[in-house]
Parts: structure tokens; sequence; C-alpha cells
């Protein structure tokens, strides 16, 4: 059994995942923690859930000095479902434990340092951590994310796009500049509430337009330039991203087809009939990503729909994905 504690478990995401890795026959759920300030110390996780009772009844534990320290002697792994500065701050010490960390923000998903003061307003505390980090897209995932200490997992647009382009790329179908509209439910700002994920706030909108922090991890990860615009919908979790690939001279239907063959293993990320869309109610509350396509030969266009849960396929199933990678469990979740 690998035992697995949580940084930031009051969150959805953290909250999620906790269910995720106490419901899993080969992890055990070595703790639950939020900052030694939070109000939500000494909580049972399933007061704040109801959903998890009988599952997580474990209280949130303080993350003070003396209970960072001694994590290493608690559990294997830890995740960390904090703010991306925090999560930067802690995987030192963490590290340092002998404890392999899989960080759910983007405080590792760049190599190169100046990302971060440009896209997430600090300057990293631990740079030297940043080219060692295996990025987490499980279906893409390298061998290395099976000894990997520091594991970033990715966010969720950039699941979401990846899993769409990926196999594009590879198959050098890819012939300019694709331009990806997404839409999120408000569960993606998190738990904290505010005023512009209030519901009665919430119609459709755009935001972070031309300078959203996931764009350049789109783009590191492809290594092709995009055009990335999300979207804030009024619904609670979901993700549902539409791209427009100019593609090659000559794509046919058939290149696309196979392209996409690379998914026909896959027990989370599956192709729909042609003629058939995915929607948001088809993977909220799921593992899974649903894929669907159209090309237009005349155009050179091909327009493909991917379809997740941002709390799962885009964070939570995802890091338990990379967690069964890295301990030799498979990569299904």
């Amino acid at each position: 059994m690998i035992q697995v504690a949580i940084i930031g478990a009051s969150g959805y995401t953290g909250a999620t995942l906790a269910k995720l890795v106490a419901q899993h026959p080969s992890l055990t759920l070595a703790g639950c923690y939020v900052s030694a300030g939070s109000a939500d110390a000494h909580t049972p996780l399933s007061q704040l859930y109801p959903e998890l009772l009988g599952w997580v009844d474990q209280p949130l534990q303080p993350l003070t000095d003396s209970a960072l320290a001694q994590l290493g002697t608690q559990a294997q792994a830890v995740c960390l479902a904090t703010e991306h500065q925090i999560s930067a701050q802690l995987a030192p010490t963490l590290l340092a434990q002998g404890l392999t960390v899989f960080d759910l923000s983007g405080g590792h998903r760049f190599a190169e340092p100046a990302v971060y003061p440009k896209h997430y307003g600090f300057t990293h505390p631990a740079p030297e951590l940043l080219p060692g980090a295996v990025y987490g897209l499980a279906e893409w995932a390298p061998p290395s994310l099976g000894e990997a200490a520091l594991i970033a997992v990715p966010g969720c647009y950039p699941t979401a796009s990846l899993l769409a382009l990926k196999p594009l790329k590879e198959n050098h179908l890819i012939a300019g500049v694709p331009v990806i509209n997404a839409v999120s439910g408000v569960s993606g700002a998190g738990r904290k509430a505010s005023l512009t994920n209030s519901f009665c706030q919430v119609s459709l909108t755009p935001y972070g337009v031309l300078g959203h922090r996931h764009q350049p991890e789109i783009e590191s990860q492809l290594g092709h330039a995009v055009v990335f615009t999300p979207h804030l919908g009024a619904f609670k979790r979901g993700i549902l991203a539409t791209i427009t690939v100019p593609v090659t001279v000559n794509c046919t239907d058939a290149d696309v087809a196979q392209a996409f063959a690379a998914y026909d293993a896959s027990q989370v990320v599956y192709c729909l009939p042609a003629g058939q869309w995915p929607k948001i109610d088809d993977v909220a509350g799921t593992d899974r990503c649903l894929l669907a396509w159209k090309l237009d030969s005349e155009r050179q266009v091909l327009v493909v729909a991917s379809a997740i849960d941002n709390l799962m396929k885009g964070a939570a199933s995802q890091a338990l994905q990379c967690i069964l990678i890295r301990f030799g469990f498979g990569d299904d979740a």
C-alpha cells in the first residue's frame, strides 16, 4: 500500500483527490492537511463535504512546522493542492525527506524560472528543481515519470487542449496556429467565494484574453504556438474546448483518424463516433476525456472538441493516474 498525504485538502481539488485515494485499493490516505491558520483545521473533511461521509472522515490537520517535518515518516507521496507559490515553497522540504511530490498547482510546470514572474507573479524560490520536474499528462507521460521525485500535474485547460492537439502534432498534421476556445465551470476558480465566480454574476464571458498563464503551458508541452481564450460559464464543473486547427495540405479523414488512434487502448480518453459531439454533462464527475472532430478538406481546417471534468481529469483523477504510474500500478485511474 502506498501512503499518500494531501496538503490543501479542504479545496475542491484536494477533497476530490482525497476521495479517490481513499477509494483506491492500492493506496492509503495518510493525512489531510490545511495551512496552520486555516479556519477548517481540525474539522473532519466529511463535515465540509458530506458526500465524503464514510470515505474521508479524518480531520484536517494544520500544517505546522513540526507536522511538515514529520511527513516523511508518515507517507511515501505528498500531493500539493495548494497555491502555486506555496507549492514551490513546500517542495524542497518534502523532497529532502525522500517523499515523491505530486504538484497539482502550476508551481513546477515550467523548466524556465523566468516564466514565473511573468505569468504567475512571483520569483520561483527553488529554480534548481524545475528542470527535473516531470510533466504528468498521463497519456503522454515520458518513461521518466516512473522514477520521478517531482511530478507536475497539468492544468485543467492544458489537459483538455493537449489531449486534443498532441496526436495531431505527433503526426505532423498541424500547419498553422490552432485557436482554442474553452469554457470552464466556476469550480475552476476554487472554493473561496468572490464576486467574479458568484452564480449571480456569471453568465458566459471570456477572461485572461491573450495573457492567460495556461497559454505558455500549452505551447511549451505541445511545442507549437496557439491562441488560447478561456471562458467562465454558469455551471459548476467541466471544461469544453473547441479547437480550430489549420491542417497540412492533403490531410484526409484517414490521417486524422490514424492520429487519434493513439487513444484506442485508453480507458480514459475516448473518441466519439462521427457526427456526435461531447457536452459537459457527459464528463462531469468522471475521469474521462471525450473527443470529437470534423475535417473541412476544402478549407484545410480541422475542428476538434474536447470535454473533461476540470476537478477530475483536469486535476484530481489525473494526479491519481500519475501516482499509479509512478508506483508501478499502471495508468488508468
